[in-house]
């Protein structure tokens, strides 16, 4: 099997090097202003576009800090230049996730952060009527201090918004306190109101970063980053809690079978049905590989898993998933210490029956 290498820069893409079934191109880095770029989602759009949001500055506590969007429209090959959609005068912005909603209305999820650490954060939101080219006023999401976001809603059945948000705590920039916890909050596009569910505690480490998936119009499962330190931990994993409500309350959180560095992870119900989960699969402290696994039994098990990025040296953080209306699956994630986006491209057949390389 064919091996593709490629230098790459804004608005010139290659496929890097990897098997024919999966492709990878850098989408940018250091060679647009702001070297911090980190964590990118993306969404697609009503008319087919990708559109990813990220934060980017000096640094992650910077207060240059603000969130930027660009877009690589349908049938292009180039992305366009980022542009900042949310900065907050005298303040440093955090995690940025995109949606477009079934209605149309793009909401952009973000923080603002008042302190010197993650504690001090609030969530804001901005929504964009025609498709992410303008966007409104912010408005203030939870005044909670401490309240974060990292990815986009999901549609539940009965058609409320359900948003991961967790709840750090503590002053340490190299970790979160045993009381960090994650949560929902649940919109309801006919009433325009917002509720938020209990907050969901693990016992041995913090948790953060919930992401959740429906199965029925009752029960729903969400995984989690395990909190705490960045060191190495034998028996760190991911965290798993489950609703059997339709999503408005929720278990405690135990222990899963997926190991977890304390890294993000994305994990997402496919067109048909099968649940997909990309994380990093290491409890050494280290963001990489970059896995992907998938199950077709509503969580049961989980038999197929192939490893995406495994670059030694390198890290695959903060991924983020979605499947297009085309049913080709698609991941962004950082590298190169932050400076760097990428986007993978993949059908789910590259996990259940990947292309042998000689």
């Amino acid at each position: 099997m064919r091996l593709i290498a490629s230098i790459l820069c804004l608005g010139l893409m290659l496929p890097s090097a990897l098997a024919d079934d999966v492709t990878i191109k850098r989408v940018i880095g250091k060679e647009f202003p702001g070297e911090y770029k980190h964590p990118a989602t993306i969404t697609e759009l009503d008319n087919g576009d990708l559109y990813i949001a990220y934060y980017g500055g000096a640094g992650e506590y910077e207060g240059d800090t603000a969130v930027y969007g660009l877009r690589l429209p349908k049938g292009s090959s180039k992305w366009s230049t980022p542009e900042i959609i949310a900065d907050t005068p005298n303040r440093s912005e955090g995690n940025g996730a995109i949606w477009q909603a079934p209605d149309g209305l793009v909401w952009l999820f973000y923080i603002t952060n008042y302190g010197p650490t993650w504690s001090s954060a609030r969530i804001k939101y901005k929504v964009s009527k025609d498709g992410a080219n303008t966007w409104s006023d912010p408005y203030m999401l939870s005044f909670e201090q401490g309240t974060m976001v990292r990815s986009a809603p999901i549609v539940l059945n009965d058609g409320n918004y359900l948003l991961p948000v967790y709840h750090e705590t503590g002053e340490d920039r190299e970790g979160t306190a045993l009381d960090t916890c994650s949560y929902f909050m649940r919109y309801d596009p006919k009433t325009k109101e917002w509720t938020s569910t209990n907050r969901i505690y693990s016992k041995e480490y913090s948790n953060l970063q919930i992401q959740p998936v429906q199965i029925d119009d009752k029960y729903l499962i969400a995984y989690a980053r395990r909190g705490g330190d960045f060191l190495p931990h034998p028996n760190g994993v991911a965290f798993r809690s489950e609703s059997r409500d339709g999503g408005r309350t929720w278990s405690p959180a135990e222990r899963s079978q997926f190991r977890n560095p304390n890294s993000a992870l994305d994990f997402i119900k496919l067109q048909n049905g099968h649940l997909l989960m990309v994380f990093n699969d290491n409890n050494n402290a280290e963001r990489m590989p970059l896995t992907i696994a998938i199950s077709t039994d509503n969580d049961k098990t989980w038999p197929y898993r192939r490893n995406i990025v495994n670059i030694a040296g390198d890290t695959a953080a903060y991924p983020v998933a979605i499947q297009s209306k085309d049913g080709r699956i698609h991941v962004v994630y950082t590298s190169k210490v932050r400076t760097q986006i990428n986007h993978a491209v993949f059908e789910e057949s590259a996990i259940l029956n990947p292309v042998e390389t000689e």
